[in-house]
């Protein structure tokens, strides 16, 4: 669990915007039908993108992950 905890400081260090961003979300609140959007892309401008629409069965798991 210790690594786990250092592994996501030292995220938040090298990606700052990223728990504000999540913890806008939880402001909002993520319910079933709201829509999140991925989008990854390489280096090289490849991009991969996909979605999903929230279930009432993800929010618990969406729940663990945003604390």
């Amino acid at each position: 669990m210790m690594k786990i905890s250092g592994a996501w400081n030292t995220f938040k260090k090298n990606h700052p915007k990223f728990p504000a961003f999540c913890q806008a979300i939880s402001r909002k609140g993520i319910r079933e039908g709201c829509i999140i959007e991925i989008t990854f892309t390489t280096p090289e401008g490849e991009k991969i993108e996909t979605n999903l629409k929230v279930k009432d069965s993800d929010l618990e798991l969406l729940k663990q992950l945003s604390e």
